[in-house]
């Protein structure tokens, strides 16, 4: 079992029915779900992924103290700690006394605040610029179980992709580092036979091309050690994960070097057929670096238009 479902099922089996009774006053106020860090908020967790903070838990989120005042919270922690030990099978982690980290009784503004910085998610251009997509997409993944007065989910509805003008100078800026990484730099470094450094520049460029893929498809680009697996469930360009994969995974000898340029170039080719079919570049070419300066003149906001191309990199 997949731990959302754990996590749903241990919630409407073990807590649901004690909480709407125990703190019935407060209850409509709570939003209730497993949302956050870990594999198992994406989906992604497995047999190997359930050695550690694998457990039946979930999260409580609790509003402002003059809505539900501190010693409410602290007789829901003692709740949550009554909770059953082992659920299917599976044992509670006792890392607190009140639940991990990640589960658990928390506020809700904490919880905004540790993955956006601001506890209603309304952000300024430049905080969006700013945060890291992985803390944007777990303050928005997993599931919502309950969510008594809508307020979780307004916040996480704010937060759930970029504005458009962020995604174009996003997308402007990993445009240029793709070309400049693997249609520039890497063909350069391979004629002075600096192998280390043109895989650097492979890295570079596939890191770029995935965060590309992602916001054509407006959605956010997870932790790298996930990135592949949810490149794969995209619409549009998964099929490129396999070529992308190959490039990081191979040598730089002989045989292979004019292989991986030729595959930079397909990429570079099917990325601006994307493009053009989202009108944000006319350019005739492959040339990203012509591509994103193209799609910078897209953006509306002059300020954001004007900041440097790679500020949302």
């Amino acid at each position: 079992m997949k731990g959302l479902e754990l996590a749903k099922a241990y919630y409407e089996t073990c807590a649901k029915a004690q909480l709407e009774k125990e703190f019935a006053d407060v209850y409509p106020h709570l939003a209730i779900g497993l949302t956050g860090s870990g594999s198992e908020c994406l989906g992604y967790d497995d047999g190997i992924s359930a050695d550690h903070d694998f457990e039946p838990g979930f999260c409580i989120f609790l509003p402002a103290e003059d809505v539900v005042d501190s010693k409410t919270e602290f007789r829901m922690m003692r709740a949550y700690t009554h909770l059953p030990d082992e659920f299917m099978d599976v044992k509670r982690n006792r890392i607190s006394p009140v639940g991990g980290s990640r589960h658990g009784v928390l506020r809700r503004d904490d919880f905004f605040i540790a993955k956006c910085g601001k506890k209603d998610g309304d952000l300024t251009p430049e905080q969006w610029l700013r945060l890291p997509e992985q803390s944007l997409l777990e303050a928005v993944n997993g599931e919502v179980f309950y969510d008594g007065d809508g307020e979780f989910t307004k916040i996480r509805e704010r937060l759930s992709y970029f504005p458009e003008d962020i995604r174009l100078k996003k997308l402007a800026g990993y445009l240029l580092l793709m070309g400049q990484a693997g249609q520039y730099n890497y063909p350069r470094l391979l004629q002075r036979n600096e192998t280390g450094a043109a895989q650097l520049a492979v890295h570079a460029f596939t890191d770029a091309a995935m965060h590309v893929i992602f916001l054509l498809n407006r959605q956010y680009m997870p932790y790298y050690k996930w990135s592949f697996r949810a490149m794969k469930d995209l619409k549009r360009l998964s099929n490129l994960s396999e070529s992308l994969e190959f490039l990081i995974s191979s040598g730089n000898e002989t045989d292979k070097r004019n292989l991986k340029i030729e595959m930079i170039e397909d990429i570079a080719a099917l990325v601006a057929r994307a493009l053009k079919e989202e009108k944000l570049s006319d350019a005739d070419c492959t040339d990203m670096e012509k591509h994103a300066y193209a799609v910078n003149d897209h953006i509306t906001d002059g300020m954001l238009r004007n900041l440097h191309i790679l500020s949302g990199v």
